[in-house]
């Protein structure tokens, strides 16, 4: 198969036959053999029957409802566990993303080889205020973060060669950072396309302003879990130690002055570097307990899904 489609949606009821239509007509005149996923991320419209409706009349639709809503992170990897095409796209389902940019976006994974290509909505027709410059902000920093020179992590038009997103782990709120974690993973070639960006036309946007606290909080954990995700204690225990050296020097330097210096001065409970020394040995020790207790969690933690399935339509997961 040459190409998988997945879609994470949440009330997109209006937008769906419209997509799904755009899209037959641009792979059909491609000849491309593909299959289309939606992930319904806990809809409470009329999402899952069109989609059930869709699937009826065309067996290359599959369907993934969850239970209830968990996010777009969780929505993608769903997808990304289903796809069985050499090639995987993602893209929303608010018709904001064409699938006339499809056929490029195939044809930099297959013929240029690379991994992942990473959607640029350069010109885009959202609030400049609430979105855009924003946007412009958080770029900038994941860019500084994490090395990449994308202009857009945040776009969700991307095509993957299909072993990237088998090997990726894309969870919380991570999906923002896919070629971060596509990176780590040790998938280098990474680029990025000028892709067309349309105006919303049904319904309204599903993310607030607290998107982008959030999304730079997932990027001060994204660039430590790129450095010690797979070695805790390598952070947490250097910091340990430099806490604990600091205050054994403190805990030294009053032993001697108490016994050899000045032996009749204050007592040393009664001195504040003595506080100074506790403190700091205590907290080198809970960050030594900290790096311990993270190599035993990535010994023992299990790979248990992290969201539930109410239903679902067409081939089951391999």
């Amino acid at each position: 198969m040459n190409i998988s489609i997945v879609i994470p949606l949440l009330n997109e009821q209006e937008s769906l036959p419209e997509l799904y239509a755009w899209i037959v007509r641009v792979l059909g005149a491609h000849q491309y053999s593909y299959e289309i996923i939606f992930v319904d991320d806990g809809s409470t419209d009329g999402s899952w029957q069109v989609i059930r409706e869709l699937a009826i009349k065309d067996n290359k639709i599959q369907g993934i409802r969850f239970l209830r809503n968990y996010g777009k992170s969780q929505a993608l990897h769903a997808g990304f566990k289903q796809a069985q095409g050499d090639v995987v796209i993602t893209m929303d389902a608010d018709l904001q993303d064409s699938p006339e940019e499809i056929p490029a976006l195939y044809q930099m994974i297959t013929e240029e080889g690379y991994d992942l290509v990473s959607g640029w909505k350069k010109k885009r027709y959202d609030s400049v205020l609430a979105k855009n410059l924003p946007s412009k902000l958080f770029n900038w920093a994941a860019r500084k973060t994490s090395g990449l020179t994308l202009h857009d992590f945040n776009c969700g038009l991307k095509a993957y060669r299909n072993e990237v997103v088998k090997n990726i782990e894309v969870s919380g709120e991570m999906h923002r950072y896919i070629p971060v974690l596509a990176k780590n993973a040790g998938f280098g070639r990474i680029t990025e396309k000028v892709v067309q960006h349309q105006a919303r036309k049904y319904g309204v946007t599903k993310f607030g302003m607290n998107r982008f606290v959030n999304g730079f909080l997932d990027l001060i954990t994204i660039s430590f879990l790129s450095h010690f995700g797979k070695r805790p204690m390598h952070f947490f225990g250097a910091l340990g130690v430099l806490m604990f050296f600091i205050g054994f020097l403190f805990a030294a330097y009053l032993g001697i002055d108490k016994l050899f210096i000045n032996p009749n001065g204050r007592l040393i409970a009664n001195r504040p570097q003595f506080y100074i020394a506790l403190t700091t040995m205590v907290i080198g020790t809970q960050l030594f307990i900290a790096g311990f207790l993270g190599e035993i969690i990535l010994k023992t933690k299990s790979n248990e899904e992290r969201y539930k399935v109410r239903e679902r339509i067409g081939d089951e997961v391999l």
